[in-house]
Formats: structure tokens, C-alpha cells, sequence
């Protein structure tokens, strides 16, 4: 069940028993990256600032996320077409570049109806209904013009292996979050591309071999506000990624470069000095012990 506000149950019930009435309504999503960082776009021509929030009618164009009532535990699933241009941005990157690095993975979006009141010369909001909230599931395609993107409820949670934590040599903590308990920023070295650069080789004077699992993330040019994952480094030559970037980048291109782990008891040691905060159970026997 859908609630409503008092004020928009009272709009809507006017309009009903005014055959001439005038009562429009605006589709408005909303997306909360996992950097923290927000995106809200709506479907109509002009900017609509609802629950705090200025929804605005210049950005990528979304589509999809129908309403969907049902009873049980089943988890809706449903895609959503992003269609941007090179100006629309997502963190100081092209939309469907940041969105390709993985900028939208784990995000939460939210669907809202606004409801308004024809209030010429200007459209005024009365309230809106929340008509779908769920999680990035996958980025199913990206393409020069458009992204499908398949969305699941927030019931998805539900279809998480249990238990949480399981015993293995290697820590369970994801490097910098919060169980791991390090400063990213602590890490973190800045550099620009050298000549002889490509998408999958930076040459860089100031690369160490600890750069080797870690992320780059680019500040300036083409790819900017895109992270990479560095698959191996050469000290005081180069980066190597694990994947092509999008765009070949340009010497000059500004970037950081953030340590990296292999998740082992003597990294965490050695590198980070953080053992009280790992998760690894390297001492625990392995399985052929049991028998």
C-alpha cells in the first residue's frame, strides 16, 4: 500500500469531482551512489525541487521502473534506460563513461510520482509517492548514446549468501571500508600519465610495486572522475590495468593512485600496519585435516 499525504489526497479528490481541473504530475528518480554521492533527474521540462531535493530536467534522460504490488517475498526486478550526452556528467565524468567505470554499481533509486497544481504561470508541487525503491543490480549494456541498467527491490538482500562471515585464510574486509578501518586518503599518491601512455599501460615514474591490486582514479581529462583497477605495477615505470579504460587518456592527464591489498595477514602487517582490524583466519586447518 501506497501512502499519501492529507494535502495530495485532498488535490486529487478535487480533481476528481471537477471534470475541468487541471492536475499534472512529474516522474523524478532518484539515485544514491555509494560514494555518497547523489544524481536526480526527472522526466519533465523544467526543474522540480520535491522533499529538499532540486530534481532537474537538464540531465540524462531516464525511463523504466514501473509500479509493481504484489504479495510475497518474490524480488521485482525491472531495467531502466539512462540515455545522456557528452555534457551530462556523473561526478565530473561523461555519464555513460562513469557509469561504465562502475559509478552507479550498488546504488540505491528511488522512484518518485510528484503531483502538481497548475498555478499559472508556474506549476506548483502538492506531494509525491514513493513508487519504487530498489538497488543497481547490473549495468546489462552501455553504448555511445544509452545504458540499460537492470534495477532489483530493496528485497534483493534477502538472496544474500548467509551466513555473513565465513572462515577463510584471506580478510573479508574490502580495503578502506569501514570494517578494515584505513584512510584511503593515507594511501594515496598523485601522478600525471607520462609519454608512451595507452588505455591499459600508464607510465608513471612515481609507480611501486605495492600500486599492484590497488585503484587509480583520474582527475583531469578524458576520463576523469573514472577509477581503475591496477592489475600489476613496475616501480618507478608503469601501471598495468586490469582493464582498457573507455578512452585512451592524453600525457597530462592527472590522476591518484591508492595502494593496493592482496588481503593476507602480512600485507595487512608490513604494508598497513592494521592487524587488529583483519578478518583472515590463515591458522584455521584445511579441510582434508577433518578427516
Amino acid at each position: 500500500m501506497k501512502t499519501a499525504s492529507t494535502a495530495l489526497l485532498a488535490a486529487i479528490n478535487a480533481a476528481r469531482g471537477a471534470p475541468d481541473a487541471q492536475l499534472s504530475y512529474a516522474d523524478c528518480f532518484l539515485f544514491m551512489l555509494q560514494s555518497g554521492a547523489t544524481c536526480a533527474w526527472t522526466n519533465v521540462d523544467f526543474p522540480i525541487t520535491f522533499n529538499g531535493t532540486l530534481y532537474s530536467s537538464a540531465g540524462p534522460l531516464v525511463q523504466g521502473l514501473k509500479y509493481k504490488s504484489s504479495v510475497g517475498l518474490e524480488v521485482d526486478k525491472q531495467q531502466i534506460t539512462l540515455a545522456a550526452r557528452a555534457t551530462d556528467l556523473i561526478a565530473g565524468a561523461q555519464a555513460l563513461v562513469a557509469i561504465q567505470g562502475g559509478a552507479f554499481d550498488g546504488a540505491i533509486v528511488q522512484r518518485y510520482r510528484v503531483f502538481l497544481t497548475v498555478a499559472p504561470p508556474s506549476l506548483t508541487v502538492i506531494d509525491g509517492v514513493l513508487l519504487f525503491q530498489g538497488r543497481v543490480s547490473t549495468v546489462d549494456s552501455v553504448g555511445r548514446l544509452k545504458s540499460q541498467i537492470t534495477v532489483a527491490s530493496s528485497l534483493v538482500i534477502l538472496d544474500y549468501d548467509m551466513p555473513k562471515n565465513y572462515y577463510a585464510a584471506t580478510c573479508q574486509h574490502t580495503l578502506y571500508d569501514t570494517g578494515c578501518g584505513l584512510n584511503r586518503a593515507s594511501f594515496a599518491s598523485t601522478g600525471a600519465l607520462a609519454s608512451g601512455s595507452t588505455s591499459t599501460l600508464i607510465y608513471w615514474p612515481g609507480a611501486l610495486a605495492t600500486h599492484a591490486q590497488g585503484v587509480i582514479l583520474f582527475s583531469s581529462g578524458v576520463n576523469s572522475g573514472l577509477r581503475a583497477n591496477v592489475k600489476s605495477a613496475v616501480t618507478g615505470v608503469s601501471l598495468t590495468l586490469m582493464y582498457p579504460l573507455p578512452t585512451s587518456p592524453s600525457v597530462g592527464d592527472a590522476f591518484t593512485a591508492y595502494l593496493g591489498c592482496d588481503h593476507t595477514q602480512g600485507t595487512c602487517a608490513k604494508r598497513f600496519n592494521n592487524v587488529a582490524n583483519f578478518r583472515g583466519f590463515p591458522f584455521v586447518p584445511p579441510p582434508v585435516m577433518a578427516y
